[in-house]
């Protein structure tokens, strides 16, 4: 008897319950796996697991016992919302009731595509406030999709992870600032942030920008009230640029260039379509425009990882991340600081300009009509001329020093030299015996000098045997071969130090200056500070000047 009993247990465990398939297909996306992924590490291929997923097979033991395991762990992660309407693939419903958010519930038609993963209250607030923490990766975000133009797939929508930024409360851009897409089971898919998945119907690179701009509802508010809104940003993995006719990756001669060949197919289908590339071409970062109209701006951002976009200087590992990661990464850096336009350290510049845009709109003239006109504060719309900046301020080779000797090496009577310090020395026998080192931050140092100071917007104006003024920033010809670091001014008092245990802050290799030499505002003041007169032989000054980077500061000390 107990042999027939094994054989009933043995029978009711072949036959493990299961959810349905596109359940299935649910708790997989939710939890970021491929099916590669999930076909490997139950040694099956690709096709069986897409099969059970379609509903077109059933599995069998062993692998049906495992998979059953799978999503039994998939379903504590990710369960079901009891509200949302059933998950086919077959047919969509006319309507379905999404997820509800705290508070409220709502009922979203197929045409509306401008529904994003839903975050409580608390967690809506924690993505947008400041945070310490940089981007990191983190456990997969939940993958939800949503009835609409855009996506074909109804789910429950789910909360996005607490760290992940949501689209905000612009209707304009519900969507998030970006998407990753991507290709799966021959599907085009844009993952954003938030867990949220669109299908992308366009079948071409021009389609996909048309698409962009006008169901998908990406991008992201202006940061200042006379800036611009930040343009979509879209994020091709290798299997999307095989879709489009792009290369995985660019050739030799493609990649000296930073772009591809004026000829290409993809560039030639852009301009029968009238769109634009920026002086760039199409590179790794391509920005594909149309002019504005009016107000009306038709701009889409592009990133290529595989072409070297994200370069592990200044992106780490974050271009080999599956594309749900990838998303809430480039999402979260996107609330913290603003949607990438390239490198950090090209974002970075982006920042500045968009926190204090050139221009600004006039008041009404008499006709009732406004104008573009200088925005105070800003650097201003049009550039300086090349052959009007100060000589000791511009590299070798510039324009302005075409009269110098060829090969003439300027030295620092001639040329400033503000770099950051290249100075070191040996520890002494009393310093090592200490229990602590103080250790600081160099990066976020010059950003924390940044804050308070005040910068140049305008032209500089060249005066001669000028007194010193610590407010104004500029460039001044002073000797500080007389500033003795062995004995200071600590506020009122004079306080003696061994000079030989601190470099010279007025030179970059810590040494000790030896006759006039070109130096910024903050030098020269700190030498006074010191308690030392300083007396400038000419300088060069910006009476236009502001603090233009406390912003930036802010907003980089923030994320």
């Amino acid at each position: 008897m107990s042999e027939l009993f094994d054989r009933i247990d043995a029978l009711i465990a072949s036959r493990s319950s299961l959810p349905p398939p596109a359940e299935r297909k649910r708790l997989r996306a939710a939890h970021g796996l491929t099916i590669d992924e999930v076909a490997t590490a139950l040694k099956v291929r690709r096709a069986t697991v897409s099969g059970w997923e379609n509903g077109k097979t059933e599995p069998r033991p062993p692998e049906r016992d495992a998979y059953a395991r799978l999503l039994d762990k998939l379903v504590e992660l990710y369960p079901a919302d009891a509200t949302a309407a059933p998950v086919q693939d077959a047919a969509v419903p006319g309507t379905f009731t999404a997820a509800p958010a705290p508070g409220e519930a709502r009922t979203v038609s197929t045409g509306d595509a401008s529904e994003a993963a839903a975050m409580t209250a608390t967690e809506d607030t924690r993505a947008a406030a400041p945070v310490a923490a940089a981007p990191v990766a983190a456990p997969r975000p939940a993958r939800s999709t949503r009835t609409s133009s855009t996506s074909r797939r109804p789910a429950a929508k789910k909360a996005a992870p607490a760290d992940t930024p949501a689209g905000g409360t612009d209707p304009r851009f519900e969507n998030g600032p970006l998407a990753v897409v991507d290709v799966e089971d021959g599907k085009v898919l844009a993952y954003c942030t938030g867990g949220l998945v669109l299908d992308v119907p366009a079948k071409s690179i021009p389609a996909l920008v048309d698409w962009t701009l006008r169901e998908a509802k990406l991008g992201q508010p202006k940061l200042a009230g006379p800036g611009k809104d930040a343009d979509p940003l879209i994020v091709l993995t290798e299997a999307a640029c095989e879709r489009y006719g792009l290369p995985t990756t660019l050739t030799e001669e493609e990649r000296l260039a930073g772009r591809l060949p004026e000829g290409h197919k993809v560039i030639k289908q852009l301009a029968r379509a009238e769109w634009k590339l920026t002086k760039r071409g199409f590179g790794p970062w391509a920005r594909i425009y149309r002019p504005a109209t009016g107000s009306e701006r038709a701009c889409v951002q592009l990133c290529i990882p595989s072409w070297n976009a994200l370069d592990t200087r200044h992106w780490g590992e974050a271009g080999h991340l599956p594309p749900p990661e990838l998303a809430r990464v480039l999402g979260v850096y996107a609330s913290r600081v603003m949607t990438p336009r390239g490198s950090t350290a090209v974002t970075g510049l982006e920042l500045m300009t968009a926190l204090h845009p050139p221009t600004r709109a006039s008041e009404p003239d008499a006709t009732g009509k406004r104008h573009s006109e200088h925005n105070p504060g800003s650097l201003g719309k049009d550039a300086i001329d090349p052959m009007n900046w100060p000589p000791c301020e511009v590299p070798d080779g510039h324009p302005v020093l075409k009269d110098l000797p060829r090969f003439h090496v300027r030295g620092p009577g001639e040329k400033l030299f503000e770099e950051a310090y290249d100075w070191a020395r040996p520890m002494t026998d009393a310093e090592c015996t200490l229990r602590h080192l103080v250790g600081i931050d160099v990066n976020m140092a010059f950003a924390a000098g940044a804050n308070g100071l005040n910068v140049g917007l305008g032209e500089a104006t060249h005066v001669h045997a000028p007194s010193f003024d610590p407010k104004l920033p500029g460039s001044w010809l002073v000797d500080l071969s007389h500033v003795d670091l062995s004995r200071v001014k600590v506020g009122k008092e004079w306080v003696e130090l061994d000079g030989s245990l601190l470099p010279s802050p007025f030179t970059p290799k810590g040494e000790r200056p030896e006759g006039p030499a070109w130096y910024a505002t903050p030098t020269v003041a700190y030498a006074q500070e010191l308690g030392y007169e300083v007396r400038p032989i000419e300088a060069w000054v910006r009476y236009e000047n502001g603090r233009y980077l406390d912003g930036w500061y802010q907003r980089l000390r923030d994320a």
